[in-house]
């Protein structure tokens, strides 16, 4: 296979962003990465986002893609194996459940966003109703379907990142009764793709983030400061 000169156009925190990193270090692809600030974009970053979000992938300087689902697809057909199930079915079921993932990351921006103790505690339960259902979902270890890591194995370990953080700031519960679930998030956590493809500080800057966005949880923040 042709062998490409890849970009990834990124920021520090995004967890899309992270789900493309995971695939690029799983085929051992050789890449850079430029880090922007998503308040303040550069002009050349509008060319290539017509969405205005990361990561963007620019191919061989010529070429651009956007959107981390399309960009993780691109990876794992440019290079040998796949990260996908075999079985069409499988196949599909991993990516409705990658989709599904992409709901859970809706659902944790309402939580840290949530204004006020009730609006955060109805995005905790929301957010508790969602691993309930992936717990069903999972078939054995120590990976989503077995022992073979997967692409939406890479999209829900930055899921389960952002609870590390969670959890220094207040108990929310949500895989106290999730075994599967838990089991799952600690396997991946010990995974090296998932370990890089973050920085060293990412805990203090997402607590940063979270303690600027003057919300219920910031305020949490702020009192453990006290």
């Amino acid at each position: 296979m042709k062998k490409h000169k890849l970009h990834l156009v990124s920021h520090v925190l995004c967890p899309y962003v992270q789900r493309s990193v995971i695939v690029l270090h799983e085929k051992e692809i050789a890449y850079t990465r430029t880090n922007i600030d998503l308040v303040n974009t550069p002009a050349w970053f509008e060319q290539i986002s017509p969405m205005g979000r990361v990561p963007v992938l620019q191919i061989d300087q010529s070429q651009s893609l956007f959107e981390s689902s399309v960009i993780c697809e691109f990876i794992n057909e440019i290079t040998p194996g796949s990260l996908h199930p075999e079985d069409p079915f499988d196949k599909a079921h991993h990516r409705a459940w990658i989709e599904f993932g992409s709901g859970i990351l809706d659902s944790i921006g309402g939580l840290y966003n949530a204004s006020d103790r009730e609006n955060f505690e109805s995005k905790r339960i929301d957010i508790l109703r969602k691993f309930t259902l992936v717990e069903l979902e999972i078939s054995c270890k120590p990976y989503f379907s077995g022992t073979k890591f997967h692409l939406i194995d890479a999209v829900y370990g930055p899921i389960f990142r952002y609870f590390y953080t969670f959890d220094r700031i207040i108990d929310l519960g949500i895989f106290d009764h999730l075994p599967k679930v838990t089991a799952w998030r600690d396997t991946l956590n010990q995974r090296q793709s998932i370990q890089r493809a973050v920085a060293e500080e990412y805990p203090e800057l997402l607590t940063q983030f979270l303690k600027e966005r003057q919300s219920y949880i910031s305020s949490l923040i702020s009192k453990k400061a006290a």
